[in-house]
């Protein structure tokens, strides 16, 4: 079925396909160094859904990602929408499944304690069918198929429903800009969770709609990466984030040849992504997208500072942020708080920060994000952030807090650098030295926990 998406026609077909038919035989994931095939895979996602409980929505708890994988197919293909948590912690869910009455729980795993509802996910032994009465299966492209959560960086987690139409748009997207890069064929090995959104653009509807093999692995490790990529054939692309690529840098493993590295969740350093091409030999591209909107731009960080936007996204520049219209908002354009400038013709963008991230203290401005970077510049910060504190002064100013992760500096040290690098009325006060921030597993900052880091440093 041939779908058009641009910015004037948003009608969702009527049915869209669950999986590419183009081969069945054609190799979807690799589990345990075997390869699966798409028909394999169709007859495990039927027999899961044959046994799952009636109910509005589930969550997705797989951490195996070919388990993932199954139980999405199985649940969208019982007219369910797979809710996706920020966090798979115990309070996350819970939270979650609070907000939809009548919701279960799936996952691979035996838990202990389990969330109400759980339900753990049968053995995956069915065989396909050679010639399947029903062909392979379509659902509504109106239908919900996801309600993912933001990671809470900016404040509560908030829910972003998904239909299967809107991903087959946002996939086009990712699919046209990799292909450009690397070819037609590759395999994809993922160091972020599936239940991120950026985890399901790269490492789930790749290689349901994009015709694209997945690691069923999610490596943590630089041996566990380079492992699971040698579990896989070449072309080989990496899907990973700042923090991860960092530690691999830093490691000094040698890794199977890449076609080329992926990252987002948070921005690229300049110099660690000409590290990276140097090191491992492949180009990092880097995009941009959020929760609510899916990935709608790409760069190459070391040759590139403008983003590219991808075809029938437009950027509407608006006084408190970005209005992104894209083919996946089906609905109506995103206000992202991003603020941008556009290139010439448009087709383009540079970053200037985010509203929430500008500073203004006695007639002087600067961003968050600026005074994050020059934290990070000084010699012997292995990580940092710099953020506001809850609670104004009397003029409704907000003070400026400041962790840093840095082994053999002191406070005072990593103060006086900073004082050499920013105005002083953003100096952070206070600058906390810590062991280490709490990201999470995609790498971010999630505000509630780092004011109660600051706190308990603090006191």
């Amino acid at each position: 079925m041939a779908i058009v998406y641009d910015t004037f026609q948003r009608e969702a077909p009527r049915r869209l396909v669950l999986l590419r038919a183009d081969t069945p035989g054609r190799v979807l994931a690799w589990r345990d160094g075997e390869p699966v095939s798409a028909a394999q895979f169709l007859a495990h996602v039927r027999q899961v859904a044959a046994v799952l409980p009636s109910a509005g929505a589930a969550v997705n708890l797989c951490e195996d990602r070919y388990a993932f994988l199954v139980a999405f197919c199985a649940i969208a293909l019982r007219g369910q929408a797979n809710l996706l948590p920020s966090s798979r912690a115990p309070q996350a869910v819970d939270e979650v499944m609070a907000a939809h009455p009548g919701c279960y729980a799936l996952g691979e795993q035996a838990l202990d304690p389990a969330p109400a509802g759980y339900h753990r996910l049968p053995a995956l032994s069915a065989q396909p069918v050679d010639d399947e009465a029903d062909g392979w299966p379509q659902i509504p492209g109106e239908q919900v198929v996801a309600i993912g959560y933001t990671s809470g960086s900016t404040g509560t987690p908030s829910a972003n429903a998904k239909t299967w139409h809107s991903f087959h748009a946002s996939n086009a997207g990712n699919l046209a800009m990799l292909h450009a890069a690397v070819g037609e064929r590759f395999a994809v090995v993922a160091t972020v969770p599936p239940q991120h959104m950026y985890g399901m653009e790269m490492s789930v509807l790749l290689p349901l709609l994009g015709g694209v093999g997945v690691h069923a692995g999610r490596p943590f490790f630089p041996a566990d990466v380079a492992a699971a990529l040698a579990q896989v054939p070449a072309p080989r692309v990496l899907v990973t984030t700042p923090v991860h690529l960092r530690a691999l840098v830093e490691s000094g493993i040698s890794l199977p040849a890449l076609a080329a590295m992926v990252s987002a969740t948070a921005p690229m350093p300049v110099e660690l992504a000409q590290a990276a091409e140097q090191r491992f030999g492949a180009p990092l591209l880097e995009v941009f997208g959020s929760t609510e909107t899916c990935v709608f731009a790409s760069r190459r960080t070391t040759t590139e500072e403008d983003w590219t936007l991808y075809a029938g996204v437009h950027l509407h520049p608006q006084p408190d942020g970005t209005q992104v219209d894209a083919p996946q908002l089906l609905d109506a354009p995103r206000l992202l708080a991003d603020i941008v400038t556009l290139t010439a013709d448009g087709r383009g963008f540079r970053l200037r920060g985010r509203q929430a991230d500008m500073l203004e203290i006695a007639g002087k401005r600067a961003s968050l994000g600026d005074l994050t970077r020059r934290l990070l510049a000084i010699p012997g910060v292995q990580d940092g952030v710099v953020f506001q504190l809850d609670g104004g002064d009397a003029l409704g100013v907000h003070r400026i807090a400041a962790l840093a992760v840095a082994p053999e500096l002191d406070e005072h040290a990593i103060m006086e650098a900073l004082r050499r690098a920013v105005d002083p009325v953003f100096l952070p006060r206070p600058l906390l030295r810590v062991a280490a921030l709490p990201r999470n597993e995609t790498g971010k900052l999630p505000r509630a926990a780092l004011l109660e880091l600051a706190a308990r440093h603090h006191a």
